[in-house]
């Protein structure tokens, strides 16, 4: 999988074992989220205010629901894609 700018989230194919693979896809994970943290915090000085409280309200929400320790990440990501589907394709067509 690649970043921008030709950097990659993997160097080698993943490993084949269940525990190794868990592993590999959580320090994977852990990685891409500081770079889209950083990549994020980059472009938010030069984003209109109006995309910044779009972006927070959307954030807020995703940050409660990852609150409840109860729910399972499908579950979160269902709600999420329920609740913001209308509102990325109505920004899709800005």
């Amino acid at each position: 999988m690649k970043q921008g700018k030709g950097k990659s989230t993997s160097d080698k194919s993943p490993p084949t074992d269940p525990a190794e693979l868990k592993r590999h896809l959580l320090a994977q994970l852990s990685k891409t989220h500081v770079r889209f943290a950083e990549l994020m915090e980059a472009r938010f000085e030069h984003a209109d205010t109006a995309d910044l409280e779009r972006y927070f309200g959307m954030l807020s929400t995703l940050v409660n629901k990852l609150e409840e320790e109860d729910k399972a990440l499908k579950d979160v990501m269902r709600e999420m894609a329920a609740e913001y589907a209308a509102i990325i394709l109505s920004e899709l067509n800005r």
